[in-house]
């Protein structure tokens, strides 16, 4: 259990932050913005909770919490387990993934199938859905970026959830403009 007395601790005004296996790293560093994209994409979606109801406000609540294992995953290098930690090292697994899918499937099957690209836009539920989706895109982008860097040092099932999490989030999104309040793009139509 996390117990936060006090929230400043000045360990990090020489710019660097501390993992949770101990290490210290640069507050730049590619796990640090991962960790962070992760954390503001959970802030979107806390937003887009303010609008959601019913199944939902429930689902986006999951994502939520699942969105701090992701955190806690990638603040710890290495993806394999731990013996030595004094804790169960928090992973992403690939039941909450196949959870995210079977959502996804869910939703999906009861909206018409899009013969344009959209826009972000609609009800403000589906606008913050839109930007948490964005927001996620990145968080993976970075996430990608630093298992490269690291040699494969991020678990890939961290990898594959984000990745899910956008689709998940695009239809979320569709599903909050209620099929048929999508945005739709129209080519060239300022021309």
């Amino acid at each position: 259990m996390v117990v936060l007395n006090r929230i400043y601790t000045r360990t990090g005004d020489g710019g660097d932050t501390g993992l949770s296996d101990g290490s210290r790293v640069a507050k730049h560093d590619l796990r640090v913005e991962a960790m962070g994209t992760v954390d503001e994409a959970n802030a979107a979606l806390g937003l887009a909770a303010q609008h959601a109801s019913g199944a939902l406000a429930a689902q986006i609540a999951m994502i939520q919490n699942e969105l701090f294992d992701l955190g806690a995953d990638l603040s710890r290098p290495g993806h394999t387990e731990d013996a030595t930690a004094p804790y169960p090292v928090l992973r992403i697994i690939d039941s909450q993934i196949a959870r995210i899918e079977a959502e996804i499937d869910a939703m999906n099957a009861g909206l018409s199938p899009l013969r344009s690209f959209i826009l972000p836009g609609g009800t403000p539920l589906a606008v913050h859905l839109h930007l948490a989706r964005t927001i996620a895109r990145r968080a993976e982008r970075v996430a990608v970026a630093l298992a490269a860097q690291t040699s494969g040092d991020v678990n890939p099932a961290a990898l594959r959830y984000l990745n899910r999490l956008s689709d998940w989030l695009f239809v979320a999104a569709r599903v909050a403009n209620a099929d048929g309040g999508d945005v739709l793009w129209v080519p060239g139509a300022s021309r």
